[in-house]
């Protein structure tokens, strides 16, 4: 096949993806910005005016990069993790699958969307968060790292949960019993500095903590571990579900019990 035709097919894809999310924006888009700003007004003005500063910042400025980064995961894992097993519980997922396209191509489509709507949705909580706190960037190059590959990870263990789910609570067990609680305990609304030491141990063992401080560093310059060991997991983590999203759809054992 050629590079042309590759194209093609990988931008069908995006397009599918995107134009999905944007026809039901009032879910996709809508519903997270209200949310979070519901996080900004209780946690950032109410609860966050009795809290002292951290790290030299306001508690709302200190928990926007986190209730962002939540955004970013949230919506990159939802809109694979929906679109894909739609197309498993639809049948139509055949076709692509007995197409001659090369499964990285169609794996980078549907990623390539969910990162999409994580960055769209994470710009707009951004925006919001400009009526709350006075907002600044240590680095755009740190936050753009850390947003991309974090969108990228979570795009890729959606399209991972939907190959295997049998059903609709197959969907959602992993979000509401294993995003949600790691991202609540991943510092967003504190710092592990603030904790006895063993929780402090039992944080560094929670992936999503290296994300949250990662991104936190980009905005302003404050993080609670290495900056280099949070980019390196990030990336191993992005090239472990890389490889295990493409074993399994060149193995295709997972796709045909779908």
């Amino acid at each position: 096949m050629t590079w042309k035709k590759t194209w093609i097919i990988y931008m069908t894809i995006v397009r599918t993806e995107v134009g999905r999310f944007f026809r039901v924006w009032s879910q996709t888009l809508l519903a997270p910005i209200v949310t979070t700003t519901l996080y900004y007004i209780i946690f950032g003005k109410f609860i966050g005016s009795q809290v002292a500063p951290i790290g030299g910042f306001t508690y709302i400025q200190f928990i926007v990069p986190g209730l962002v980064m939540m955004t970013v995961i949230t919506s990159s894992f939802q809109n694979t993790v929906s679109s894909f097993y739609m197309a498993k519980m639809m049948k139509f997922l055949e076709e692509l699958l007995v197409a001659p396209v090369h499964p990285l191509v169609v794996v980078a489509g549907y990623v390539t969307g969910g990162v999409a709507r994580g960055l769209v949705t994470a710009a707009m909580v951004l925006v919001v968060a400009l009526f709350f706190t006075k907002l600044m960037i240590s680095s755009v190059l740190i936050l753009l790292l850390f947003g991309i590959l974090t969108s990228i990870f979570f795009s890729l263990l959606g399209l991972i949960v939907a190959i295997y789910a049998k059903n609709f609570d197959g969907v959602s067990i992993i979000p509401t019993f294993v995003l949600t609680p790691l991202t609540y305990l991943g510092g967003v609304f504190y710092s592990i500095k603030m904790l006895p030491d063993f929780w402090q141990i039992v944080s560094h063992a929670n992936p999503i903590f290296y994300m949250i401080n990662g991104f936190r560093y980009g905005f302003l310059g404050f993080t609670d571990t290495s900056l280099l060991v949070s980019a390196g997991l990030l990336v191993v983590f992005c090239l472990g579900a890389l490889l295990f999203t493409l074993y399994l759809f060149q193995s295709g054992r997972a796709l045909r019990t779908g």
